[in-house]
């Protein structure tokens, strides 16, 4: 059970799952215990969306030639790659928080009254909200958790992407 030896289409079903997986857990850990997402937990929410529904569509689609699955394998190592990124975003306003941040207003607040590159650029400097760290496991907060299986995925695509297809002798 190697998820390497699998299938292009099993590999993209399975990066599928696993951010399936990631997402139901993480509304588990709002919903159930009471956790609320800062502004930058919700943009990687988005991205683990945005991932899964680009291994999904790889997975459905299936494509037969080399160059279809490279498609796709890059396609996904971007999403995951921006993910990273808002990733080592959120775990620099934790280890470095500003003295000076306050908590800022919700992203439903901020939607509301700003444009969406303002929405943007204001979650993406990060809040005071964004430095608190509620949840650990082994040590690791969860925007670190984060950033090890947006780089563990990215890596995943990329592999399933431009790895060799076998060819059967039969």
């Amino acid at each position: 059970m190697n998820p390497l030896r699998w299938s292009f289409r099993a590999q993209f079903l399975f990066g599928f799952l696993i951010c399936a997986g990631l997402l139901g857990y993480a509304i588990y850990v709002q919903v159930q215990l009471g956790i609320e997402p800062c502004p930058l937990c919700i943009f990687q929410r988005i991205a683990f969306a945005a991932l899964g529904l680009l291994f999904l569509l790889g997975a459905l689609h299936g494509p037969a030639r080399s160059g279809g699955r490279k498609v796709y394998g890059v396609l996904a190592f971007l999403a995951a790659a921006i993910g990273a990124g808002i990733s080592t975003k959120h775990v620099s306003v934790q280890l470095f928080p500003d003295p000076m941040a306050s908590c800022g207003p919700p992203l439903s607040f901020l939607r509301e009254t700003m444009g969406p590159f303002e929405v943007l650029r204001r979650v993406l400097t990060g809040t005071g909200d964004c430095g608190n760290i509620d949840w650990r496991f082994l040590g690791l907060s969860m925007p670190m958790w984060c950033l090890i299986c947006f780089v563990a995925l990215a890596l995943f695509a990329l592999y399933a992407g431009f790895k060799a297809r076998r060819r059967s002798l039969h």
